[in-house]
């Protein structure tokens, strides 16, 4: 679909709009539970968590017809997200200021970080929605629980459980870039079972990652194919056991950088990931006593090839990166009594990596082989999750990691929700401590550094929430600080890895969510948010000062919703490196709005459109790489 076609598909909404319901039959939805796992690594009630959290339901997702995992955490208060250009592009994400690799992301508790990337980030770029219950993002330091990454906090990605009787469904949705995207799955269960299996597969022809704005005309094609998974089974009243499967594959087309003369017509990129965990929960003690033992994998093979073109005929390029991470665990909660609920356990965890990177240019051959190396952790946490008359609620916990190569690391966290009477008003505050460990890449690279320590935070964070109106309005401010020692970056003079970097964040995350009319739903966030690199005195790149987002939900008719989504990002810094030394310069802010429509034609049968960048903003994440301009897409449901 080209950009000439977008006229007629921004009439699209309004023709929905004007059209008449035909069936009555809303889309069935289970009532959403205030509850949330990742805060306790059980499921507890939101306002019983003092640190700061935020849930993204199935609904949410559905209504706001997000197809990527990037896209729906970018309203979140507290996080930014940057790609280098358009889908497929690497995605980092900050919370709270932290860096990219400081946020520990998890797919049904199973770890996703790759190991063999150079600070073992994740990249959210080929991270579909797919098969998903909700996402939680939990901010602050969350090492207690979790170990080593989380020191800006943790994204759970939970999928869908199943149960109940056999369903199914297709979809399909095409729009701009000569985009299609198809999704299929099937869930039930029986009185002792349940399942949960989905497929999707996404192809589009992109934007030039290299910006069309600065005469890069070649677009970058995108594939990705996903797979999600959950099968288990109440074997006895107290046994049950659980598998748990995801996988993906992708093909990207790649630029050779951002800016002027940075389209490549023939450099792609492979990625496949996958992951899985059996697990068996043992219920004991009347369900006072409840023990999970998991064995997980997670296994990443990506690759690059940038062969010689009429553009760059003397320049060529090959890489391949495989990493994987094996992790066994023993959990346990146990209930001491109605105003103790207990949660310890121990985990073993291996990871290794290699990879390889072959170059021929003016300047003649260069290899670099990174030959297979590995790293072993093993932790033993405890935390207690306490409660007095209903009204305070504190969560006290360490941890103790032991690492192969620089020894052991201690962690601790502390975190209370108290309701200040019964006028609506709730007070939380926590205060935690984490690590992360160097990478295999810091460690064992022809740059590495085999004497790296962990790099170490602390932080905490201090709020109000207030109900009005019966729970119809929630507003909330909750003021944060970090602050980031023993940093690990590239040092010049030694030329190897070392810890040599100090950083500081603050901030304050305002939130509210009103429902006017049942059929009226709005959430707001708003943060401020201050970085200092503690060496230099200048703010972390890629960091906004401000970001503000808005999301409107309105049920015009039992089977007809409009979803509104604004996202205004304020100016960050980055670095320009056409120049040497590269200078500091500033990204102008800018603001997305999108805009969505759900028909529930029958019980069966789901129409929807909806329109990304509406105001057809030209703005850049990344200095020098491109994003998407406005775009139209329309699809549809079919329930089986």
């Amino acid at each position: 679909m080209n950009h000439r076609d977008i006229p007629l598909m921004l009439c699209i909404p309004i023709l929905v709009l004007s059209l008449p319901v035909i069936a009555e039959d809303p889309l069935e939805t289970d009532q959403e539970e205030k509850v949330v796992v990742t805060a306790h690594r059980e499921e507890i009630p939101e306002d019983q968590v003092g640190s700061s959290v935020t849930v993204i339901t199935a609904e949410q997702l559905e209504q706001s017809g997000k197809t990527m995992v990037l896209d729906a955490l970018r309203s979140v208060p507290g996080l930014e997200v940057a790609r280098n250009g358009g889908p497929g592009g690497t995605t980092s994400v900050f919370l709270r200021g932290a860096n990219s690799e400081h946020t520990l992301v998890l797919v049904d508790g199973v770890e996703v970080n790759d190991p063999i990337a150079p600070t073992r980030a994740f990249d959210f770029g080929n991270l579909a929605v797919n098969n998903i219950d909700r996402i939680e993002i939990l901010r602050g330091p969350q090492s207690t629980l979790y170990g080593s990454d989380a020191l800006g906090g943790v994204i759970h990605i939970i999928t869908r459980k199943g149960g109940g009787e056999l369903s199914g469904y297709l979809s399909a949705e095409g729009g701009s870039f000569s985009t299609m995207r198809a999704t299929a799955g099937v869930h039930g269960g029986g009185e002792r079972s349940w399942y949960s299996v989905s497929i999707a597969n996404l192809n589009t022809d992109g934007i030039s990652a290299a910006d069309e704005a600065t005469g890069n005309s070649e677009a970058d094609g995108y594939t990705n194919r996903s797979l999600s998974a959950r099968i288990g089974h109440q074997v006895t009243a107290d046994l049950a056991l659980d598998l748990f499967l995801t996988g993906s594959s992708s093909d990207t087309d790649l630029d050779n950088f951002g800016g002027a003369f940075g389209d490549d017509p023939n450099s792609v990129g492979e990625s496949e990931q996958f992951t899985a965990m059996a697990q068996g929960v043992l219920t004991l003690l009347d369900g006072d006593w409840r023990q999970n033992f998991g064995i997980a994998l997670t296994d990443y093979d990506r690759s690059f090839h940038n062969p010689v073109d009429a553009g760059h005929p003397a320049d060529q390029s090959t890489s391949r990166y495989e990493s994987r991470l094996m992790k066994i665990d023993w959990q346990n909660r146990l209930r001491l009594d109605e105003n103790h609920n207990l949660v310890f356990g121990l985990e073993a965890e291996e990871e290794e990596g290699e990879s390889a990177y072959f170059s021929d240019g003016m300047f003649g051959p260069y290899t670099d082989i990174f030959t297979r190396q590995s790293a072993r952790t093993t932790g033993f946490f405890l935390q207690d999750h306490m409660k007095v008359e209903e009204r305070l609620f504190a969560t006290v916990g360490f941890r103790v990691d032991d690492h192969n190569r620089f020894g052991s690391e201690a962690t601790f966290r502390a975190a209370f929700s108290y309701k200040a009477g019964d006028n609506g008003t709730r007070l939380k505050a926590s205060y935690g401590t984490g690590f992360k460990a160097p990478s295999l890449f810091q460690l064992y690279s022809s740059y590495g550094n085999g004497n790296l320590s962990p790099e170490e935070s602390s932080g905490w964070d201090a709020g109000i929430e207030q109900s009005l109106a019966g729970d119809k309005i929630v507003l909330g401010a909750t003021w944060f600080q970090n602050e980031f020692d023993n940093l690990i970056q590239f040092d010049g003079g030694s030329l190897t890895y070392a810890n040599i970097a100090r950083a500081k964040t603050r901030g304050i995350e305002f939130t509210g969510s009103a429902e006017p009319a049942d059929s009226l739903h709005l959430m707001l966030g708003y943060t401020w948010t201050d970085t200092e690199d503690r060496n230099t005195g200048e703010e972390l790149l890629r960091r906004p000062g401000r970001k503000f987002s808005l999301a409107a939900h309105y049920q015009i008719t039992a089977g007809l919703g409009l979803n509104i989504d604004l996202v205004q990002v304020g100016a960050r810094a980055d670095l320009d490196f056409s120049s040497f030394p590269a200078s500091r310069v500033d990204l102008p802010e800018y603001t997305l709005l999108n805009m969505a429509a759900g028909w529930q034609v029958t019980r069966r049968v789901r129409l929807n459109v909806r329109i990304e960048n509406v105001l057809d903003e030209k703005y850049q994440e990344i200095l020098g790489y491109g994003a998407p301009g406005i775009g139209a897409y329309a699809g549809f449901k079919l329930t089986l």
